[in-house]
């Protein structure tokens, strides 16, 4: 898989809110209407933020299924996985809220096996009927050693764009990018029962670095 996002310090699907922004601060400045160039100087650079795409380092281990987002542990659930997986399960959902890095990153290296988008409805993204009820973009990746791990892109109460550059088939390291969702949203992570979780709800996580489990 192409990471297209590797070099950029804003992820590509950021450049048309910032620049919409940038260029009436800049038409303002040349006015001469400078709280009006500053209104625009601020949104521009908060959109700059937003979409900001920072480096991050993998921990080495093939065993280990880190975190696809920023954000905060919301659920740590043992239950049946019936679109996908269509088993026993561990989900572990984290909410990221507007101010947390929003691009999306492999929880694991493998195939992508499958990927199917759901429309659905625009519920607080921290709300538990969320992982039914909201649109989202769920991949199902299959590790060397054939284990199985089923990520699923939620949108919220105000993210209403998914983008997700995977595509069935593709190879994927841990940590690579591979989509985003704009302004708040929610990761959930399902993988089998045995895998050895390594954080708590309430933890802050960073995606692509910290570790949600391990596989046993």
């Amino acid at each position: 898989m192409t990471d297209r996002a590797k070099d950029l310090p804003i992820a590509p699907e950021g450049l048309p809110f910032v620049l919409g922004a940038a260029t009436p601060a800049l038409l303002a400045r040349l006015l001469g209407l400078r709280k009006t160039a500053m209104a625009f100087g601020v949104l521009a650079c908060f959109t700059g933020w937003f979409f900001r795409n920072p480096p991050r380092t993998p921990p080495r281990g093939d065993d280990l299924i880190l975190a696809p987002g920023d954000g905060k542990v919301i659920a740590i659930q043992k239950e049946f996985e019936p679109r996908y997986l269509k088993e026993q399960s561990t989900r572990i959902s984290i909410f990221l809220n507007i101010f947390d890095v929003h691009i999306n990153r492999m929880p694991c290296a493998g195939t992508v096996m499958d990927m199917a988008y759901q429309p659905g409805q625009f519920l607080d993204a921290s709300d538990q009927d969320a992982t039914v009820h909201n649109e989202q973009n769920a991949l199902m990746i299959e590790t060397p050693s054939k284990k199985k791990v089923l990520c699923v892109q939620v949108a919220g109460l105000v993210a209403r764009r998914i983008v997700c550059w995977a595509q069935p088939g593709d190879t994927a390291t841990s940590g690579e990018r591979f989509g985003l969702i704009r302004f708040g949203s929610r990761m959930d992570t399902y993988f089998d029962l045995d895998s050895r979780v390594r954080v708590r709800v309430g933890d802050q996580v960073k995606g692509g670095e910290s570790i949600l489990a391990e596989f046993t």
